[in-house]
Parts: C-alpha cells; structure tokens; sequence
C-alpha cells in the first residue's frame, strides 16, 4: 500500500452550509486523506480544530455510517444524549439512520486533531438531517434545503 505523504495533501477550509450557518465551522481544516490515496468506497479525513471551532452543525445521515477517532487534544461530543469529552485515543460512532444528531466542537484551549472516516455512497443519495437547524443535505439534488424541501440561494 502505498504511503500518503500528509504534508503534502492540501488543507480544505471551507464550510458549505448557507450564511450564517456556516459561521462557526469556517476556520476548521480538512486533508481528505482518502481522496490522496484513491479510495472510493468511505472517506478519511484528517481533521483540525481550533479552539472555538466546530466540525460542522450537529447532524446525522440516513444511509451513511460516520466515525471519528482523536489523535490529540480534547473534543466536545454533543449529541442527543448531551456533551461528552473524548480525549486522544478516544473515539465515537454513528450508524447511518440513526437520529441522533452530533457534531464536534473544540472548547478547550489547545488545537484538536481528529481522524474523521464515513460512507461514500454512489451518487450521493445520502440524506443529511439538521435537528437545531432549519436545513437538510439534499444529496440525490446536491442543495441545502430548508426541512420544507424550499432550496437555499447557492453559496457566493
């Protein structure tokens, strides 16, 4: 197999969710790791979190399984069931089609880094559902709607 030099995969910062939601996830960084070394069939992420930053609005996938694993630092885990921290060598997982919306957000004082690792599925048929928010991932569309199927304006 071979080896993926990370230094040189590039750093993805952007965030896709309509303005304003996508305020507290744009200084979060991403190496599609899985993109570097070909792969098709999940994704890896080498993901970084500052401190304040979130990896994404709290969500959860119907036919994608996620999980994430932290290599250093300390995270928050919100999900349904509340705030946990996971620490390095921790990790957490979320089957596809569960409604229990996650996410992770750095309220430590310290960079976070997280291997991010989930489902690719064949033209993205995948929907994505916002519980705290008024938005869903149409993938089958590839649009944020609002939870009435009405699309957001496209990001500028």
């Amino acid at each position: 197999m071979p080896k993926i030099d990370i230094a040189s995969v590039p750093e993805i910062k952007r965030c896709g969710y309509p303005s304003p939601l996508d305020q507290n996830c744009l200084d979060r960084v991403r190496k599609a790791l899985g993109d570097a070394g070909g792969l098709t069939q999940f994704g890896v992420n080498l993901l970084t979190l500052m401190p304040g930053v979130w990896s994404s609005q709290r969500h959860w996938h119907d036919v994608e399984d996620e999980f994430v694993f932290v290599l250093s630092g300390e995270v928050t885990l919100v999900s349904d069931k509340g705030e946990e921290i996971l620490k390095a060598g921790e990790c957490a997982a979320f089957p596809k089609g569960v409604p229990d919306g996650h996410h992770l957000i750095n309220k430590s004082s310290a960079p976070v880094v997280v291997l991010e690792i989930g489902t690719r599925t064949p033209g993205d048929t995948d929907m994505c559902y916002y519980p705290d928010q008024d938005l869903v991932w149409d993938g089958p569309k590839g649009v944020y709607t609002h939870r009435d199927g009405t699309p957001y304006p496209p990001k500028k």
